[in-house]
C-alpha cells in the first residue's frame, strides 16, 4: 500500500525537532560555531554581494552570528517578513539585529516601514532553513511553503545549514522543489545538485 507522503514528512519533522530539542546548550553552541565558520569561509559567502537569511529560532542552526559578521564585513543583509494573509514573504535589508521584532509565528522580522525592500543583487546567496536536508540538497521545511514560493522566483545561490544528525540520505520531494546548491553541516560541506544559475557556474570552486 502506498504511503501518504504527508505522513512521512510529518514523522520526519517530529524526529528532527525532537533531536534538536535534545541537544545540550554546549553541543549546540559547538555545532553552530563550526557551521558558521564553514559558511563564512565558503565562496558562496565571500563572492556574494547580498546575503538573504532566515532569523534563527531556538531549534535552528544559529544565523544571528552570521548576520552580525556579515554586517561587520560590509555585506548587505536582508531578512524575511511574512506577508499577512498569504503564504508569501518579502526580504528587507537590515543594518542591525536591533531592527528586528517578533512577527509571524513569533519569529523576529524586519519592519517594512523602517527597512528597505530587497529587489535583487548581482551575486546573492540565500541561506535556506530546513529541519532536514538530503544528500542531493532537497530540504524538509516546516510545511508552510513560504520558502518554496520564494525560491520559485529566485535566481541566485542557495545554501542549507543543518546538523549532520538531521541529514537523510533521500527525502521525499516534488518535481518543482528546488534543492540547495550547497549544504553545510558541522562536519562537512557538500555541493549538491547542479541547479546553480548558469551565469555563476564558471567561477564556482
Amino acid at each position: 500500500m502506498k504511503q501518504d507522503i504527508r505522513q512521512i514528512k510529518n514523522h520526519l519533522r517530529q524526529s528532527s525537532k525532537t533531536l534538536r530539542r535534545g541537544l545540550s546548550p554546549e553541543a549546540k553552541e559547538e555545532m553552530d560555531s563550526a557551521i558558521a565558520r564553514a559558511f563564512l569561509r565558503s565562496t558562496s559567502y565571500t563572492r556574494s554581494d547580498g546575503i538573504l537569511t532566515y532569523v534563527s529560532t531556538e531549534i535552528e542552526v544559529d544565523t544571528l552570528r552570521i548576520i552580525e559578521t556579515a554586517l561587520r564585513d560590509g555585506k548587505r543583509v536582508a531578512c524575511p517578513r511574512c506577508i499577512e494573509g498569504t503564504r508569501n514573504m518579502d526580504f528587507y535589508y537590515i543594518q542591525s539585529l536591533d531592527e528586528l521584532s517578533p512577527g509571524c509565528f513569533g519569529v523576529l522580522e524586519p519592519s517594512p516601514t523602517a527597512s528597505r525592500l530587497f529587489r535583487g543583487a548581482q551575486r546573492p546567496v540565500c541561506i535556506v532553513p530546513g529541519l532536514s536536508f538530503d544528500h542531493w540538497g532537497y530540504r524538509l521545511g516546516y510545511g508552510k511553503g513560504y520558502y518554496d514560493r520564494f525560491l520559485a522566483g529566485y535566481n541566485g545561490w542557495t545554501v542549507g545549514l543543518c546538523y549532520s544528525a538531521c541529514i537523510e540520505y533521500k527525502l521525499p520531494h516534488g518535481r518543482f522543489d528546488r534543492a540547495v546548491d550547497r549544504l553545510i553541516t558541522e562536519k562537512y560541506t557538500r555541493r549538491c545538485s547542479d541547479n546553480r544559475p548558469r551565469r555563476l557556474r564558471k567561477n564556482d570552486q
